[in-house]
Order: C-alpha cells, then structure tokens, then sequence
C-alpha cells in the first residue's frame, strides 16, 4: 500500500510541475511554432531519470520506496510522452512533415542524451 501512497504523491507533484514548466516555457516563449513545453519537460524528465539510475548504477543506496516516489511518481506525473505522440500525430494530420519529424528527431535523440547527462552526473557526485 506504501508504493501506492508513495506514487500518488509523487504523481501529483510531478502533474503540477508539468503543468508549471510546460506553461512557463510556452508562454516565455510567447507563442512558439513548435512544442518547446513538452519538449523541455521530456528532457527534464529523462535527465532526473538517469540521474536516479546512475545513482543505483554506481551502488548507492536508494530504496525502493525512494524510487517508486521519485520514478514511478514524479517523473511519470511530470513527463509528457503522451503529449509528444498527440502533438506528432497533430503535425502530421495537418501535413507538416517537417515540424513531426524534428519533434521527434529532438524528443528521442536529447532524451537519451539527457539520460546519459543524468548518469554522468550521478558518477560525479
């Protein structure tokens, strides 16, 4: 029940980040062409992910409690992979090859590499 209680939680505040950031990030950039918000947020996301990951790589102690919280919970709360698949289609229905093609050229290639930075990280600390 604890993992449960623990995903709530952490969902929730990853929920209200994502709407925080993408909002930001969208209205900073005062009407952007393409979906920078989910696309800042997917690469936050991945980049707290790996750094997670790289923690327990290198043998430090994270429980599982702790990684149900921050990876369960606030990373799935916060990361907008279904908003990336959405906002491809809609490029895509409405024949803007080139928009759909870099979003997810940018989504998938800086994800990894934000995963990768995040596992770096982890190492360095």
């Amino acid at each position: 029940m604890q993992h449960y209680v623990l995903t709530a939680i952490g969902g929730a505040i990853g929920a209200t980040l994502r709407y925080g950031v993408g909002r930001w990030v969208q209205d900073a950039l005062d009407r952007p062409w393409f979906p920078y918000g989910t696309l800042a947020i997917n690469i936050a996301g991945c980049l707290v992910f790996g750094f997670v990951m790289g923690l327990v790589d290198t043998g430090r102690e994270i429980t599982p409690e702790q990684r149900t919280f921050v990876l369960v919970g606030i990373c799935g709360g916060f990361t907008t992979f279904s908003t990336f698949g959405y906002e491809t289609f809609a490029f895509l229905r409405d024949g803007q090859i080139v928009p759909a093609l870099a979003n997810v050229g940018l989504q998938v290639i800086a994800g990894l590499i934000a995963v990768w930075l995040g596992m770096l990280l982890a190492r360095a600390v």
